[in-house]
């Protein structure tokens, strides 16, 4: 199974959270029956978020498309959280960066995109919110590539993809004059543009922990990403922490995602 690694970054309120719940109902995660009983925002799973209509906590989702695994990274918009983002950056291949049609770039839509630029990520800019009757699509994206600029961006960062979007109505395409109503162009987009893991299974392990969860069963759980090496279960490992300091350990349990499932 051949897989892609994104994040999904934006300023708060920029319909992030709302593209990610479309994109999983179009990527197969819930059958025909369950769609109608899946309320809206479905990764805002925090009491706080669904509370305050914001993602405070990075989630982890996967979608399937063809014959790949996509797996998301719904991150934090909203600037009091925006180291979530940071550590995420390591975690994925790409990214894409959503901009409101109307708003255009706003204070964390930079600090987003600067974190991904330094890591290397050529992003796929999504325009989103096409749809509305205020929108200005065109004048955004000369907005956006200011920016790009702004942020000494290279050469092939400047020439990223772009995706027309409403997550509210369902539809991403690749020309405004396009009439499709699915997510298809921007599941293709990734596919076509975020590129492929690049880690040697052949080398001893090496697994970057980005996050920490909580099972009801197993305790705490180490969230990252294996970089080089494979994981299996009693394995010995050894945990580096950030002073040098050296753990021994095993591993107890693995997990991945399926969908919003972890499994």
């Amino acid at each position: 199974m051949k897989i892609k690694n994104i994040a999904i970054i934006a300023h708060v309120d920029h319909g992030k959270t709302t593209l990610v719940d479309c994109l999983l109902r179009q990527g197969g995660v819930f059958k025909t029956h369950e769609l109608e009983k899946v309320e809206e925002r479905v990764m805002d799973s925090d009491d706080i978020e669904r509370e305050r209509g914001i993602t405070i906590f990075s989630k982890n989702a996967s979608a399937r498309y063809k014959d790949y695994k996509i797996n998301i990274v719904d991150t934090p918009g909203h600037a009091d959280f925006g180291g979530e983002v940071q550590r995420i950056m390591k975690m994925v291949d790409s990214v894409l960066l959503l901009v409101d049609a109307f708003e255009g770039p706003m204070p964390q839509t930079k600090y987003v995109l600067k974190k991904a630029l330094e890591q290397g990520h050529r992003p796929i800019v999504v325009v989103n919110k096409v749809d509305k009757p205020n929108a200005r699509p065109e004048d955004v994206l000369y907005m956006v590539y200011d920016l790009f600029i702004e942020l000494n961006a290279n050469e092939y960062q400047l020439e990223f993809p772009v995706v027309y979007a409403s997550g509210k109505a369902g539809f991403a395409r690749k020309e405004l004059t396009d009439e499709n109503t699915d997510m298809q162009p921007l599941f293709e987009t990734i596919l076509e543009h975020v590129q492929d893991p690049d880690g040697d299974a052949t080398k001893p392990t090496q697994f970057l922990i980005t996050n920490i969860a909580y099972d009801n069963y197993v305790g705490k759980l180490a969230v990252g990403r294996i970089h080089n090496g494979t994981l299996k279960r009693n394995q010995d490992v050894m945990l580096i922490k950030r002073d040098g300091k050296q753990v021994k350990g095993k591993v107890s349990v693995l997990y991945g995602y399926e969908g919003l499932k972890r499994v």
